[in-house]
């Protein structure tokens, strides 16, 4: 009786773990996967850091104006706008402006990563400040909060260290390298800022929109000062909108939604 007793119990208890690190394993071994990946992304885009700081000092800038706007602006896509629409013989407000709606980007990031992150009132402003393009990615690529903070942090750091101090380094070198675009390393930046939003264009919408912003960018740049084509492209998003919402209308349906990364 006591043995069928104890057998039944055995049968009517929950599986447990095999050992008692097996629950614990697979976090850390998130953590460190997490941390692998922030620094690679961290030093991979930081280092493209340099060919900002060439294309800056060559078009003009000395090395402290160089410096103070990867410190500052720490934006690379606006940084190379605007410093290519400058040496471009392109307006300063022209400039500026192409630069601005690149940055304008950073801010629907921030809404999103505010709900990921959940800074608290003291970490807010250093938070925004490292909301950019990568940092982002890694964030909003990770399962839970605590490793999305965890992989914020680390790529936010390891870029912001990299990028300024290879800025420096490519400012202060840009006298011997030459010119940057003998070498390429005007394209650097653009590169890189393409490879990661390419796998986060889901929805068709999304496909169309960057088709045609590159359309219109290209097809203008031999005819508008430099910096203007980049704020003609900006039209792309609205010009995709409305198409698509006509076509929900014409349907009699409703507008298809534009997936959005987790």
């Amino acid at each position: 009786m006591e043995k069928a007793r104890d057998l039944r119990d055995q049968q009517d208890a929950p599986d447990q773990p095999d050992g008692p690190d097996q629950s614990v394993q697979p976090a850390g071994g998130d953590r460190r996967a997490t941390v692998r990946d922030s620094l690679g992304v961290g030093f991979a885009v930081g280092l493209s850091g340099f060919a900002f700081g060439v294309t800056a000092a060559s078009g003009g800038l000395s090395v402290a104006q160089a410096c103070a706007l990867s410190l500052l602006v720490f934006t690379g896509a606006s940084q190379f706008a605007l410093v290519g629409a400058l040496a471009g013989g392109g307006n300063p407000v022209t400039a500026a402006a192409g630069a601005f709606f690149l940055g304008v980007r950073n801010c629907f990031y921030g809404l999103r990563l505010s709900t990921v992150l959940r800074p608290s009132a003291r970490m807010r402003p250093l938070v925004a400040h490292w909301v950019i393009d990568e940092t982002s990615v890694v964030a909003l690529a990770q399962p839970t909060r605590a490793q999305a903070r965890l992989g914020f942090a680390v790529s936010g750091t390891t870029l912001f260290l990299c990028w300024n101090l290879t800025t420096l380094l490519g400012a202060l070198g840009a006298g011997s390298i030459g010119d940057p675009k003998a070498w390429g390393l005007d394209a650097a930046s653009p590169a890189v800022f393409l490879a990661l939003l390419a796998p986060m264009l889901h929805s068709t919408a999304e496909r169309a929109t960057a088709v045609l912003a590159v359309l219109l960018a290209l097809g203008c740049l031999p005819l508008l000062p430099a910096g203007v084509p980049v704020l003609v492209a900006a039209l792309a998003a609205p010009v995709v909108l409305l198409c698509a919402g006509r076509r929900g209308r014409g349907n009699g349906g409703p507008v298809e939604e534009t997936e959005v990364a987790p």
